[in-house]
């Protein structure tokens, strides 16, 4: 009977042992408020995974580094690679780096120049970057009632994610009931609070007139948000959006400062990539392309999201 309970016990520990796999997890930046929620929504998934281990390290955003380290992952005998990737168009190269060692690969949050062309056991999971400019802007011209002028904030230009979300600005803005509003100004904030802020700055010394700033993500936005109200500017004088839906940028809005953001599930991206490598790890079907849906939030829909992200 001892032999018999001992042999099960045994069992069961092989059996553990023969499914633990260990991912390794190269975000973009760690000093990011959105990239944080998603990665530690990604670890505390990974901790109710039973065997699962995450090694997580951080870019920098250095494509050199990220690449150093995805191929540190493979030295280390990972069974699959998670990548926010710094560089979306130095991602061709990532994944023949991946698929040549076998390693399973799922790109998360920032869509890969290849995207199309991914190899086999490859995904990517995210949210999709059009829907997230179209809902932004569309706003924007209610708020404007279609006539007005407009700022653009860009993400970094490398970024695909900032080139979607301002093409479908100007998609939307070329409609016959947003085409009253003209955008005055468009250039990079790569992303970042304080340059936003800058940059707003520099465009109300130059003496530039807008009635919106239409930013790629809430950091900018609230840089924005800053730079006016440092500047005299009346907040319900002008209309500001972002994308995210962070706590930081749900504040602003709860305070008049903001008038629009996307909720873009950080959370979910983060559990949504684990899971689809997981899935690669056994052998089994992921889709190419995995999207999480981006929704509204204005001041009617606030308290719906300010638990989340």
């Amino acid at each position: 009977m001892k032999k018999f309970i001992l042999g099960a016990a045994m069992s069961v520990m092989l059996s553990t042992a023969a499914h633990a796999e260990t991912i390794g997890v190269s975000m973009a930046l760690f000093d990011d408020n959105f990239l944080t929620v998603l990665r530690n929504g990604m670890q505390d998934y990974a901790k109710t995974v039973p065997g699962v281990t995450l090694q997580v390290e951080d870019a920098q955003n250095d494509v050199a580094k990220q690449q150093s380290q995805i191929q540190n992952f493979i030295a280390a005998g990972v069974d699959a690679i998670i990548v926010n990737p710094v560089d979306t168009d130095a991602t061709a190269a990532m994944s023949k780096i991946a698929a040549d060692a076998g390693i399973p690969l799922v790109y998360v949050n920032r869509e890969p120049i290849n995207v199309n062309e991914l190899p086999e056991k490859q995904s990517f999971v995210a949210s999709e970057e059009i829907v997230a400019g179209t809902l932004q802007a569309k706003e924007v011209c209610r708020l404007l009632g279609g006539k007005g002028n407009a700022v653009v904030m860009m993400g970094e230009l490398s970024n695909q994610g900032a080139r979607m979300r301002t093409k479908a600005v100007h998609d939307v803005f070329a409609t016959p009931e947003c085409s009253g509003i003209k955008i005055v100004e468009e250039q990079t904030a790569n992303w970042q609070r304080t340059q936003g802020a800058d940059l707003v700055t520099n465009w109300l010394s130059s003496g530039i007139e807008f009635d919106a700033v239409i930013a790629n993500n809430d950091e900018m936005a609230i840089g924005a948000v800053q730079a006016l109200k440092a500047a005299g500017r009346k907040m319900d004088s002008v209309v500001v959006g972002g994308v995210d839906a962070t706590q930081d940028a749900l504040a602003a809005m709860a305070a008049g400062d903001m008038d629009v953001t996307v909720f873009q599930n950080a959370a979910g991206q983060g559990k949504g990539a684990l899971d689809a490598a997981l899935k690669l790890v056994k052998g089994e079907k992921v889709e190419k392309k995995v999207y999480i849906p981006f929704e509204l939030v204005t001041p009617a829909n606030l308290k719906d999201y300010q638990a989340k992200n």
